[in-house]
């Protein structure tokens, strides 16, 4: 009974592979508003009423499409930040290997990354199952600037009285131990980060930026410096000033 109990998981899950890949060609092809579970029964030579077994509505296949997204953008950053990290690259350059993997998977995955961060789909809402695959690559930056906060130390920018009570918000939600003054910018960055990539991929630098590489990595050291990050390696400790 356990044999067939497994022959049907490993079926479910090669047809549920299946139906995300020809959803991924949709998304390609149309975009993520124009996705019809319809059309990929169709294309799949399923009978329509067969694929909402899978999936019971278009939204559900969405959210699939949108947390593997999210998880494989997050496992590339995390990599990113193993590697730099077994090779004790100084925080800076840690920042700068996370930011640019995760560049190069926007590069390499358009259309996915259109999905999560282009303009949102009509009509659909995304489910609290999406917040935790979205957090990955935040996370892995929170990793950086935390680590060089406790070993190397930061170059803490000042901090504009009126939004201290913010920061102190975000400190204690996003990144408990992180000061004010670095969660503050480090919010800022992250979403400069994805303002920089989302301008090359939807064609903004279009006849601005040629040498599009060396101009990104460049920005994103920029951003890790508005951050306070600095570029001694680990045991060289530096000062942290409050600007």
């Amino acid at each position: 009974m356990s044999t067939v109990r497994g022959a049907r998981e490993r079926a479910r899950i090669e047809v549920t592979a299946a139906i995300k890949d020809e959803a991924k060609k949709q998304l390609a092809a149309e975009g993520a508003a124009k996705l019809s579970l319809r059309a990929v029964a169709r294309e799949l030579g399923m009978a329509s009423s067969a694929i909402y077994r899978y999936f019971p509505s278009r939204d559900e296949l969405l959210t699939a499409l949108i947390v593997d997204a999210y998880d494989s953008v997050g496992e590339i950053a995390e990599a990113a930040h193993r590697t730099a990290c077994a090779d004790a690259a100084t925080h800076l350059a840690r920042w700068v290997a996370v930011t640019c993997a995760v560049r190069d998977w926007a590069l390499a995955h358009p259309h996915e990354y259109a999905l999560i961060y282009g303009s949102p789909v009509p009509g659909y809402t995304a489910p609290q199952a999406t917040i935790g695959p979205a957090s990955r690559v935040g996370f892995v930056l929170i990793a950086v600037v935390t680590d060089a906060c406790r070993t190397d130390g930061l170059a803490l920018p000042p901090l504009a009285d009126d939004l201290r009570a913010e920061a102190e918000r975000m400190s204690a939600d996003l990144a408990p131990g992180l000061p004010p003054e670095a969660a503050a910018p480090l919010i800022a960055a992250w979403s400069q980060l994805f303002g920089l990539i989302s301008f090359e991929i939807f064609g903004q630098f279009h006849r601005v930026v040629e040498a599009k590489e060396v101009f990104f990595r460049e920005a994103v050291t920029e951003l890790a410096r508005t951050v306070g990050l600095l570029g001694a390696r680990n045991g060289a400790r530096a000062t942290a000033g409050k600007g």
